[in-house]
C-alpha cells in the first residue's frame, strides 16, 4: 500500500460525521440525487426518514472501513470475502429501503 494510513482514517471521520448528520433526520442535501430532484419529486418522501435510512447504511459501511483499516490491508480469508458482499448488501438494502418505506403514501 502506497498511500499513507493516515488518508484512509480521514476518509472514515468524514463518512463518520455524515452518518452522524444524516442519523440526526438533517442533511438531506448530502443524499445524491434527491438533493437535485424537483419540489415536486421531493415531496414524495419522507425526508427525515430518508436521512435515517441512508444514515445507517452509511454508517454500516463505515463501520467496516474501519475493519478493514484496523486490519491494516491483511485481512482473513474470510473476511476478503464478506467484506466486498457486505457492502454491497448495505448498498441494495438502502436502495430498497429508500424506495419504499420512505416514499409517502
Amino acid at each position: 500500500m502506497n498511500e499513507p494510513i493516515w488518508i484512509g482514517w480521514v476518509v472514515i471521520v468524514l463518512l463518520a460525521v455524515i452518518s452522524i448528520v444524516l442519523l440526526l433526520g438533517k442533511g438531506s442535501f448530502l443524499i445524491a440525487g434527491f438533493n437535485a430532484a424537483s419540489d415536486k419529486e421531493k415531496s414524495k418522501y419522507n425526508v427525515k426518514r430518508l436521512c435515517h435510512i441512508v444514515g445507517g447504511g452509511t454508517s454500516l459501511i463505515t463501520i467496516m472501513l474501519v475493519v478493514s483499516l484496523l486490519y491494516n490491508g491483511k485481512l482473513p480469508i474470510y473476511l476478503k470475502w464478506i467484506m466486498p458482499w457486505g457492502y454491497l448488501m448495505a448498498i441494495v438494502v438502502m436502495l430498497v429501503l429508500t424506495n419504499t418505506i420512505c416514499k409517502k403514501k
